[in-house]
């Protein structure tokens, strides 16, 4: 086993960079999917658009004005309704005549023509009634109120901005955001798929590289330049992919309009997603001292700091004249506190545990904000490879540091 372990070690890491290459790869696009599905996903494009709710008030008026049949009503009912509005009609026009011709009044007193447009309104409501009941009629009805909801809408409402969205469309050459969306969500099972065996050997060779350091009594030089290879592709695969991911939507909301069933599914709320390097550089971005000084903090100490120490824990592994020196001795055995790269493991796992109470919370009082909507809200938060990577690169530091001092010299 002794001299197996050398060759174990070599196999170890060529299987930890050929899968990690695989990971980061799939990790980027599945990001960009995510990414892309979380877009078209959003709230601004379904419940809050103008455009959605001017299809559903369109669909439910043709329906309505379809299943318009007066044999189905009160036909007697609806007659009395518009020949009242009628013989109101002509007495206002009436009044209307006098107030504009008075003295013609004084010699058309036997006039009869309001007196005949009275005697003509039963025949006026048939009429009425009859057109009402005409195909075509309906259609231009249809056309009309459809028309107003348009007018009004553009007079009350912004524009949608859909560039993003025509973006996303023509990017994976999709006609319409509904197919987009079916076709990202099945694109990133696919790819998860894919992922999930790649992970799993990872995580087989971490383990396997953890037994060979616990159970090793002493480690030569190229035991411990092994582990610390395989040490940096966890860094880079920590600090590079995505740590935490808070996703906060609706998954269904169901309500009633005009005897209609209205269901909005799949609302994005809130989405982030972030590295420790898009952190960073989002931070460093800012015109803000402040956020620019955390910014920078964050990359010494959970970036730099750790990049450094492995650095030089192979000088010290292979240069026995530098071992005194008192910067690498620093790095090498003294820097794991100032590094706190174990610290912000911690933190970022209480911050999820924090973001994902609070969003619980709110998530449960959207549900409770009225008994007339079916509201189910859905909380999607994870913790993502990025912060398993961060968090085996801790581990395996830790062991390596612990080895350091039982390398045989050669």
């Amino acid at each position: 086993m002794k001299h197996l372990k050398t060759p174990l070690l070599f196999i170890l890491l060529l299987s930890s960079i050929y899968f990690s290459i695989n990971i980061y790869k799939n990790e980027r696009i599945n990001q960009s999917v995510k990414n892309d599905l979380i877009e078209l996903s959003k709230i601004k494009y379904g419940l809050f658009n103008v455009d959605e709710w001017k299809t559903i008030l369109t669909d439910i008026i043709s329906d309505k004005v379809e299943s318009f049949n007066l044999k189905d009503y009160d036909r007697a009912k609806m007659k009395v309704k518009i020949s009242s509005l009628l013989h109101s009609a002509i007495s206002e026009y009436q009044k209307v005549f006098k107030k504009k011709h008075p003295i013609k009044n004084i010699f058309y007193r036997g006039f009869t023509a309001f007196k005949d447009l009275r005697e003509e309104v039963p025949m006026f409501t048939e009429q009425i009634l009859d057109f009402l009941d005409e195909k075509q009629n309906r259609e231009n009805l249809k056309k009309y109120i459809n028309n107003l909801i348009d007018d009004y809408a553009d007079e009350t409402f912004s524009k949608t901005d859909y560039s993003i969205v025509n973006s996303i469309n023509k990017k994976y050459n999709y006609s319409n955001k509904a197919i987009a969306i079916k076709e990202l969500k099945h694109k990133l099972y696919n790819q998860n798929e894919r992922l999930l065996i790649d992970k799993l050997v990872l995580l087989i060779s971490f383990i396997l590289i953890i037994l060979l350091l616990q159970f090793s009594n002493k480690l030569t030089k190229i035991d411990i330049s092994l582990s610390l290879f395989i040490c940096l592709i966890l860094l880079f695969l920590g600090v590079t992919l995505p740590m935490i991911e808070i996703d906060a939507r609706i998954s269904k909301m169901d309500f009633t309009l005009l005897g209609n069933n209205i269901s909005f599914k799949n609302q994005v709320l809130f989405y982030k997603s972030k590295s420790i390097i898009e952190v960073v550089y989002l931070m460093i971005s800012q015109s803000k001292i402040g956020i620019i000084s955390v910014g920078l903090l964050v990359l010494i100490f959970s970036v730099v700091f750790p990049i450094i120490k492995i650095l030089s824990s192979f000088i010290w592994t292979f240069n026995i004249a530098l071992r005194n020196n008192k910067i690498i001795n620093f790095f090498v055995h003294k820097s794991g506190k100032w590094s706190m790269a174990d610290v912000f493991v911690i933190a970022i796992l209480m911050s999820y545990i924090g973001f994902d109470g609070i969003i619980n919370d709110q998530l449960s009082q959207l549900e409770r904000i009225s008994t007339s909507f079916n509201i189910l809200t859905t909380n999607q938060s994870n913790l993502m490879f990025g912060f398993f990577a961060f968090t085996g690169f801790v581990i395996l530091g830790i062991f390596i540091s612990q080895k350091l001092k039982s390398i045989i010299e050669k």
